[in-house]
Parts: C-alpha cells; structure tokens; sequence
C-alpha cells in the first residue's frame, strides 16, 4: 500500500531584485610600500595580455593641446552671436545624454561596477554615449575608474586628493599617468568586446557625424549651425568635463561623512545636482557596485533611471547595498 502523500508548503516567489552589497575594504590597506607594489604588479601585463596604452614617462602632449583648444571654443560659444533657443537647447539634450546616459549610468555604474545588467544593444548604446562625452573610450575609463577604487586617495591613486584640488580635478590628465598601465589588467571583461577594442580607439571621431547632425539642425531652423555646433560639442564638453572631474576634487574634500570607506571620500549635494546623483559619494565608495547612490532622502537622478529601466525589463540583477534598505525590510526596497 502506497504512503500517503506529504503536504508540502506552497513555494512562495522570490523577489526579482537584487544583492544586499557589504561596505567595501578599506583602501588604506593599499597605502604605502605595499600599495606602491600592488600598483607596479598591476602594470606588468600577464603573458599574452595587451600593454598598457600610456607608460609612466610620457607627457600627454595631445591631451594638454586638445584641453586648451576645447576650452578656448567653449568661450567662443558664449560670443552674443551664437546664443538661440535652439543652441541652448542642443546643450541641455546632449549634457543629459553624455553625462547621465553615457559617463554616469554607461561608463560608471554599468560598465565599471556592473551594478546592474541590460541586454548588449542597450549596453553598447551607454556606451556609446559615454564616448560621445570625449572623456576617452569605455575600456581606458573604466580601467583608470577601477584603479582609482582599488588605490582611492592614496599616493598611487592618479588622481589623489592627497596632493590638493587642482591636481585631483584636471592636473593629472596633463602629466604623466603611470595608471594607464594597469587598464588591460583591470579592463579584459570589455577588452572581449570588439565594438569597446574599436569605440576606445575611435571616440573622437563620434564628435564628426554629431557637427554634421547639429550644423544641419542649425541651418534648417534659421538658428545657424555654428551656433548649434559650438553650444553642442566644445560648450557642453568642458561643462561635462568640469562636472565629471568635480566628483574627483570636491567630493573628496567637501560634504559630509556617512560611512568608514577608509578613503577621503564625501557625500555632496552640489555636485550631485550637476551630476545626476554622482556627488553622493562617500556613499559610492562604501557601496561601489550598488546602483544606487543616494540613500533616503539624498536625490539620485541616475537611479530613477535605472529604476525606470527595471520597471521595464530592460535592466536585471540590480545590486543594492543592506544601508539603503529600512530596517527589518526582508527585501531592497527602490
């Protein structure tokens, strides 16, 4: 005689989303004679891995030259001449899609901390639009992001807070970057892909066919197309480029203290304005692979639209940190 069936409990369904993230390692264990090895280590490449694009001695001439231009146009664009609805508005459209669509959502929190995933036409659109920012292609930004979290305000950090707010915002773009060395180490997940090999060497060449689209936009509309140019690419390069550095300098000075990252790192509001959520980043460095970087109250523009993403379907396995959950919630709560 058959044993009677055991009542089984129903299976409950599990949450769709995420991982409960731990306060990252402090970096000073990178400090010192040690950090100093760790960093060398890191510029050798292994046996059948790529060298690193920039080495130690050299000045980036090109780098100092193509600053300078940019800036001097940006100024231009300013000129009485140039101002129109249409030319502001090409500078607002393209501020949102290089510095929230490319460099904060692609470049940042999806490509160098995988906070989350997208299908890989949506991925490549990021970064795409990350390229269009001109702060270099995916694979050295992402290398050099990597660098900066494994060394943060140490003295092998490339951009250390260590040696003052100038050199942390842009003076060490204008010298030489021994981290460059490190990026085929720290970048062989996007080094795979043969549109991030070719966006990393070409992503100047993106700026060509967007003067065209605006010099067309301007001429057609009576707004007149260096207008347009000027206001969409110089203009909005060096706003992009100075709120993009300001999380390097002034949020590791200013702001305020909410978690041990064991770096100088600081949550400020400011800054998270003009970078959709960026300045909170004291957050960031205790919780670097969470999607989401203000907490509470704190506003995050950038998570709103990976939130929209995951509403949709379009983004999965969105990582978020036990800080930004209420206490005895069993599940992140967005």
């Amino acid at each position: 005689m058959a044993a009677p069936a055991r009542a089984t409990a129903p299976v409950r369904p599990t949450a769709p989303v995420t991982q409960r993230l731990a306060t990252r390692k402090p970096a000073f264990i990178n400090q010192g004679v040690s950090g100093e090895r760790r960093a060398e280590a890191l510029q050798r490449p292994r046996q059948g891995e790529a060298v690193g694009t920039q080495g130690s001695k050299t000045t980036p001439w090109v780098t100092i030259g193509f600053m300078a231009v940019i800036h001097v146009l940006a100024v231009v664009a300013l000129l009485p001449q140039f101002w129109s609805v249409p030319a502001v508005a090409s500078f607002l459209v393209l501020y949102w899609v290089t510095a929230c669509l490319g460099v904060t959502i692609g470049y940042h929190r999806l490509l160098s901390h995988r906070a989350f995933r997208v299908p890989q036409w949506l991925e490549r659109f990021f970064a795409t639009c990350g390229a269009l920012s001109c702060q270099h292609g995916p694979i050295d930004w992402v290398g050099l992001h990597r660098h900066h979290h494994k060394f943060s305000d140490t003295e092998v950090d490339h951009h250390t807070s260590l040696k003052g707010f100038w050199w942390s915002h842009m003076g060490w773009m204008l010298a030489p970057i021994p981290a460059m060395g490190a990026v085929p180490r720290l970048t062989g997940d996007l080094a795979k892909d043969p549109y991030y090999r070719w966006l990393n060497n070409n992503f100047l060449l993106l700026q060509v066919p967007l003067a065209a689209l605006l010099f067309w936009i301007g001429t057609a509309t009576g707004a007149g197309g260096w207008a347009l140019v000027l206001w969409g690419i110089p203009l909005r390069l060096v706003v992009v480029y100075h709120c993009t550095w300001l999380v390097n300098s002034a949020t590791h000075l200013w702001g305020e203290v909410s978690h041990d990252s064991g770096d100088g790192s600081r949550n400020n509001p400011w800054v998270a304005a003009l970078t959709f959520g960026e300045g909170w980043h004291n957050n960031h460095h205790a919780f670097p692979h969470s999607a989401r970087h203000g907490f509470g109250r704190q506003i995050d523009l950038t998570w709103q639209h990976i939130r929209l993403m995951r509403a949709l379907g379009l983004a999965q396995q969105v990582r978020l940190p036990a800080a930004a959950q209420p206490r005895g919630c069993a599940r992140p709560v967005a």
